[in-house]
């Protein structure tokens, strides 16, 4: 089994790891379930000022180095059942193995405040997924799926309806745990970062901490 991330595999230091949020563009979805996956990259970006811009691969990128490693983020601005469009060209175009890809996408069969982290495997019915495991034509790259909590009626509805009140406050602590295992995956590998960080992320009075 090849090893994901990390500084002590065999995949040279200088390859290029790229890091996808999924989401739906535009003021219309900011803020919505759905767009999760955005608001990770967008504090990634931010707590190591990487600049987001547009890019011809149909989505907005920012390039540059995560703890001396070499880093591409991306939030494609494809709707979501399109994101393999995006994905699938930055992963040819700068040639980046699929074990250095991992995707951050909303999860409506995790409980809200709750991450996993995966190597591989199937969609599980998010449609983002769907479509990345459709264009790269493999479902072998790693995800780390944020619960968003099970949905009352529609599906479709609640993966595009904003967070409720209670939600919104304890969101960001939610969002920096995130970003705390991406980065750990990064650095120590996604071993290390799923032993560490799948389960419940527990939220007290603003504060997080990862649950096992």
């Amino acid at each position: 089994m090849p090893n994901w991330f990390g500084r002590s595999n065999d995949t040279p230091a200088g390859d290029l790891n790229l890091v996808v949020g999924l989401g739906n563009p535009g003021s219309r979805f900011e803020g919505t379930r759905h767009n999760v996956g955005f608001m990770v990259i967008d504090e990634i970006a931010r707590l190591h000022s990487l600049r987001l811009a547009k890019s011809r691969h149909r989505a907005l990128t920012g390039r540059g180095s995560i703890a001396g490693m070499p880093v591409l983020l991306a939030k494609p601005e494809t709707f979501m059942n399109e994101s393999g469009y995006a994905v699938s060209h930055l992963v040819r175009y700068f040639r980046v193995p699929l074990v250095r890809l991992i995707v951050v996408c909303d999860d409506m069969d995790l409980p809200f405040g709750t991450i996993r982290l995966r190597p591989d495997g199937s969609s599980g019915g998010q449609k983002g997924l769907d479509s990345i495991i459709r264009e790269l034509g493999s479902n072998q790259f790693p995800r780390l799926r944020v619960g968003v909590g099970r949905p009352r009626h529609s599906a479709v509805s609640h993966v595009l309806s904003r967070f409720e009140p209670d939600e919104v406050e304890k969101l960001p602590s939610v969002i920096a745990v995130c970003s705390e295992a991406v980065l750990t995956a990064l650095t120590d590998g996604l071993d290390a970062a799923m032993n560490r960080y799948n389960g419940n992320v527990v939220v007290e009075q603003g504060h997080s901490s990862p649950g096992h």
